[in-house]
């Protein structure tokens, strides 16, 4: 089976010296050779911002959609050919934000894909604006005096959504992530990773130190029980949404895919889909 390097390619990362995507990067990398995927076998779909440029650094089928749109195109992905392992990324602006309703409703939907949020609580693309990930009081270029608005708790609209898998790392944590990532690739149904990566360039509050004195790593809890979804909400509400780890995970409830009436298991971009010039002329009559 293929190994870590053979998930590289030749294109250098352009993300800034220090950035926590790189981690997430390798992280993506040593996940998908660990569950024993070949390139071929793997789909990574990514939206726009910094987090954006992933899909082209790693080597598998890539596609860098547009903002916010990252989830569609992956989960049309998964249901045109289901044997594909399909990860979609992008940063908490594009999930969060204009994404949002996207994000929502892939949750609930419960397609079999992996959602790896690249959360630095800022828009690092476009030169450092407020995100909704973004706490009370920030200062940005768009927020001058501070954000008047609440930081947005993904976990906890995630949990509300009827999310089957959450989990939340830090990008320093390189094995608890490729941990993480290895069990959202199997988990059977739709798995959302959100993961804390700080903007070395723009955030100069929630650095590396920050999130190193403020994460609460469920490791600590010997006794928690990540099936217990009453207790996964209390945590998260407890630390304020830092924690890590994984957080919920529900293995009773089936896929999107498996609920689909007549869904093969063969995947669609497999079947011959040839009509038959009787077929074609009996569509065409149901207009006439």
């Amino acid at each position: 089976m293929a190994t870590f390097k053979e998930f590289r390619n030749n294109v250098k990362p352009n993300w800034c010296p220090g950035c926590g995507d790189f981690s997430i990067q390798a992280a993506i990398q040593r996940a998908a050779a660990n569950v024993d995927l070949e390139p071929e076998d793997l789909a990574v779909i990514s939206g726009i911002g910094c987090s954006g440029r992933i899909s082209g650094y790693i080597n598998a089928y890539g596609l860098h959609g547009i903002h916010g749109r990252a989830l569609p195109i992956a989960q049309g992905v998964k249901l045109a050919n289901r044997e594909l392992t399909v990860i979609a990324s992008g940063g908490d602006g594009d999930g969060f934000a204009i994404g949002m309703g996207h994000t929502v409703h892939a949750i609930r939907r419960n397609l079999n894909i992996t959602y790896i949020v690249m959360d630095n609580q800022i828009y690092g693309l476009t030169k450092g604006q407020t995100s909704p990930r973004s706490a009370e009081g920030f200062k940005t270029k768009s927020t001058p005096e501070g954000s008047i608005e609440s930081t947005l708790s993904p976990l906890e609209i995630a949990m509300s959504a009827g999310a089957t898998f959450v989990a939340q790392s830090f990008s320093s944590d390189l094995k608890q992530l490729t941990a993480l990532i290895e069990a959202g690739i199997k988990h059977e149904g739709f798995s959302l990773i959100n993961v804390f990566s700080p903007c070395v360039t723009f955030n100069k509050i929630n650095t590396y130190d920050w999130f190193k004195e403020n994460i609460v790593n469920l490791e600590q809890f010997p006794d928690y029980d990540p099936a217990n979804r009453i207790a996964a909400m209390n945590k998260i509400m407890e630390t304020n949404g830092m924690l890590t780890g994984l957080i919920y995970q529900n293995t009773q409830r089936k896929s999107y895919e498996d609920m689909i009436s007549g869904f093969g298991t063969e995947a669609l971009a497999k079947q011959d889909l040839t009509l038959s010039q009787e077929h074609f002329n009996k569509l065409v009559a149901e207009f006439k």
